[in-house]
This record gives C-alpha cells, sequence and structure tokens, in this order.
C-alpha cells in the first residue's frame, strides 16, 4: 500500500496550487473537472511523486479549520530559510528543535488555513 495524495478542500484551486508550486517547490501535474463541473481538481506533485489533490467545489468555502484535517508534512533542507522565504499566512509555530523526533520544524497555514509542517532532519 502506498499514498497516492491527499485532498484539501480549497476555495480556489489554482490560488492554492500556485502557493504549492511558488512556495513549495511542487509540479502541477494534473486536473479535472467533474462532469457535472461543479468541483475542479488541481493536483500538484512533491518531488517523490506524492501528490495533494486541491479541490475546488462552486459555491463551497472550506471551514477556517481547514475542513478538519490536522497537516501536511513537507520535507525540507532548511526549515528557517524556508520559513523566513515562504509568503505564509499565519503562523503556528515557529521553527524549532524537536529531538524526540530528530527534526527542526515549523507550522505555517496556507491561502485556505489548511496548516504545512516544515521538517528537516537534525
Amino acid at each position: 500500500m502506498e499514498i497516492l495524495h491527499t485532498c484539501l478542500n480549497v476555495a480556489d484551486a489554482d490560488r492554492a496550487a500556485d502557493w504549492y508550486v511558488e512556495q513549495l517547490g511542487f509540479d502541477r501535474s494534473w486536473e479535472f473537472t467533474t462532469e457535472d463541473n461543479d468541483t475542479r481538481n488541481v493536483y500538484v506533485a512533491a518531488d517523490s511523486g506524492v501528490e495533494l489533490q486541491l479541490s475546488d467545489t462552486n459555491g463551497v468555502d472550506p471551514s477556517v479549520d481547514g475542513d478538519r484535517y490536522d497537516h501536511i508534512a513537507v520535507g525540507v533542507d532548511d526549515v528557517d530559510a524556508v520559513f523566513d522565504q515562504i509568503d505564509h499566512y499565519g503562523v503556528v509555530k515557529a521553527p524549532g528543535d524537536q529531538p524526540a523526533a530528530g527534526a527542526r520544524t515549523a507550522f505555517v497555514t496556507d491561502p485556505d488555513g489548511h496548516v504545512v509542517e516544515l521538517i528537516e532532519p537534525l
């Protein structure tokens, strides 16, 4: 078994995809619209091949808490550098070492309030 993608409900699939591409280096991989034209799905992929499905349904805005999911973890080479460079929409937790996990992490939010964890191995 393998994880293929995580689906995030977003207000604007293009805006969300642009953020993941421009701020975290993902690539747009593919997209489709449902047969009823109500939902547009844009996929972005990390270098590892894992994808995020960014789902934008007409007339539906995601809840303030990101539709009750916890977070997405993204591996980076330098948490502090990425944290300082990206256009995040809020800080959940500033960069700090997590010795028990063997990592340095930070948590930020994307344009729709989804929490993104940045992880750098110690």
